[in-house]
């Protein structure tokens, strides 16, 4: 029987997914000094209560030094590293859940992205003391006594996501940020038990599963719903940190951990493979996942037609970043057989419909923001259209 984006979908640890879509994580540039939530966080993400049947917040940084990853100039990072973020989550997990959808609060440590550390003259650091070519600043290797702090750190944030009302965490393991730097054999060149071969290399990821799995027991929350999101490989030229036959092996260890799903970060679209090889991403890795462990897929979904596409053809869900940033209902629309009103740009008109953070408008409208030209008209919004949200690609 042919998947249907409106479909309800049961995890593995029971919860209930009203449908297959899934709002992507991405940054929304609202953060509060030392990481806390505003009141235009809590505004962007009440807006988008119907966007998905599963809402994934923005990344939260779960150690102090693990963040902020912003760009200076614009608001923080928002941060899950204390109980007293705890206030904050609260509000962000009610307003998405506000339409009976499942609120997930993604959880990260930036590593050597942390570019806050570095502003404010703290250490950034790293698995490997690497000189980085495409950083201003150093970066320190991580000592074993730290880095088993920082995986009872995702421990105690997935605490507090649990305190907070949220249905589940999602373990950030791509993008380049501290899980997956512990992957690459590019950034990661220990010689201890945390680096060297591919099951070394592997230690740091699956600590901090076992660690997130560990506390959702302890707290005896049974239907709490635990993802993890992965780049399936990372090649830069000559720089290859690991291909995607070693982060099928990484995958394979961790779906041994039960988790609910599997979330592919793809960057040329969801139907996208591997350089010279015959199978898309998305087919190589169902292979060594269990019939509960749903795959979720991103890329290149703008409407109906392409998200009904994914779900029949390549994945179990399809989590949708740049559409939900343009149409808070994206899902709602769908479901409700209004998918021709699903808008696919930004104007004027709809600004108040969109509920973006005064942080995302300068985004998109500051001449230097982020490396972007200037919008027609200068430094007011005209017309944003989707293609224009190439920022969004890794969130």
């Amino acid at each position: 029987m042919t998947k249907q984006l409106t479909d309800s979908i049961k995890l593995r640890h029971g919860a209930v997914l009203n449908n297959r879509i899934v709002m992507s994580p991405m940054q929304t540039h609202s953060g509060l000094r030392d990481g806390f939530a505003s009141e235009d966080t809590i505004a962007y993400y009440a807006a988008r209560s119907k966007a998905a049947g599963m809402l994934i917040t923005e990344f939260h940084y779960v150690s102090e030094n693990g963040g902020p990853s912003y760009v200076p100039g614009y608001p923080e990072q928002l941060a899950a590293y204390s109980d007293d973020h705890i206030s904050g989550l609260t509000k962000v997990a009610s307003a998405l859940k506000k339409d009976g959808n499942k609120a997930i609060l993604q959880i990260h440590h930036g590593g050597r992205a942390a570019i806050g550390q570095a502003v404010s003259g703290q250490d950034v650091v790293a698995p490997s003391a690497l000189d980085f070519p495409f950083l201003d600043y150093p970066v320190r290797a991580l000592t074993d006594q730290e880095i088993h702090a920082i995986i009872a750190d995702f421990g105690q944030a997935t605490r507090r996501a649990i305190a907070a009302g949220f249905d589940g965490v999602e373990i950030h393991g791509a993008n380049h940020y501290l899980l997956q730097q512990f992957f690459s054999a590019w950034s990661n060149q220990r010689t201890d038990d945390w680096g060297g071969d591919l099951n070394r290399r592997m230690a740091f990821p699956l600590a901090v599963v076992q660690e997130v799995k560990r506390v959702i027991a302890e707290e005896q929350a049974a239907d709490f719903i635990v993802g993890y999101r992965i780049s399936p490989d990372e090649i830069h030229g000559d720089n290859v940190g690991y291909t995607y036959k070693e982060s099928v092996q990484l995958v394979a260890e961790i779906a041994k951990h039960e988790l609910d799903y599997i979330h592919l970060s793809l960057w040329g679209g969801y139907g996208s493979r591997p350089s010279g090889v015959d199978a898309s991403y998305a087919s190589l890795f169902k292979e060594v996942l269990d019939d509960q462990t749903q795959l979720i897929i991103v890329g290149g979904v703008f409407d109906a037609q392409s998200a009904a596409d994914a779900v029949a053809n390549y994945s179990d869900l399809i989590a949708v970043g740049r559409g939900t940033l343009v149409d808070p209902q994206f899902a709602n629309k769908i479901v409700t057989g209004n998918d021709a009103d699903i808008f696919h740009e930004v104007s004027p008109e709809t600004m108040a419909y969109v509920e973006w953070t005064p942080g995302l408008k300068e985004a998109f409208t500051r001449k230097d923001a982020l490396g972007l030209p200037p919008l027609p008209g200068g430094e007011t919004i005209q017309s944003l259209h989707t293609g224009r949200f190439d920022m969004y690609r890794k969130a």
